[in-house]
């Protein structure tokens, strides 16, 4: 029988689920991956391959401001990631859209949007690796804009939605089935 130990820690279920996805979805943390050293307040670095601008990107601790600050006027938040992580703590008032690398994730996310006003203030998020590696913000955030949608952000979660968001202190809740 095995026991947690320093040189075995226990890791909780959510932990577990999440170093498998991350091995099944081909996301990985590349060792010195910080060559995207971050650009001002915080945010990553903006590569050719983004589709968004710095000024559509969010901090973690930004949103987590803004959605306590104003909360009647809160944008429609979409998590964009795998359903495991979504069901093991979201961000409060959150969508599950599906992850924005699978056509079925894309179809989710524009089946959710088809009827909602092209200028609606939309943020979406994953949060299941480190930002660089992640493999379903850049496709959701382009289909959004293919769409025609004009306000869409993206939350930067440089690490993981664990560390950057829940370890922080930042509203989390389990949604509801």
């Amino acid at each position: 029988m095995l026991r947690a130990s320093s040189r075995f820690p226990r890791i909780t279920a959510r932990a577990a689920a999440l170093l498998l996805l991350l091995a099944l979805s081909g996301c990985k943390q590349v060792p010195g991956a910080a060559a995207n050293a971050a650009s001002t307040a915080g945010l990553p670095a903006i590569e050719a391959r983004d589709p968004w601008t710095t000024a559509q990107l969010v901090t973690p601790a930004a949103l987590a401001a803004e959605l306590k600050t104003k909360p009647a006027a809160e944008p429609m938040l979409l998590h964009v990631g795998f359903h495991v992580l979504y069901q093991g703590g979201a961000i409060p008032h959150s969508r599950y859209a599906g992850p924005g690398q699978t056509p079925e994730g894309i179809a989710g996310l524009q089946a959710i949007v088809k009827d909602v006003p092209r200028d609606q203030d939309i943020v979406i998020y994953c949060g299941c690796c480190p930002w660089d590696h992640c493999p379903n913000m850049r496709p959701a955030f382009a289909a959004l804009k293919d769409m025609g949608f004009t306000h869409v952000r993206a939350v930067a979660i440089t690490k993981n939605l664990d560390s950057d968001w829940a370890d922080k202190g930042y509203p989390i809740a389990k949604p509801t089935p």
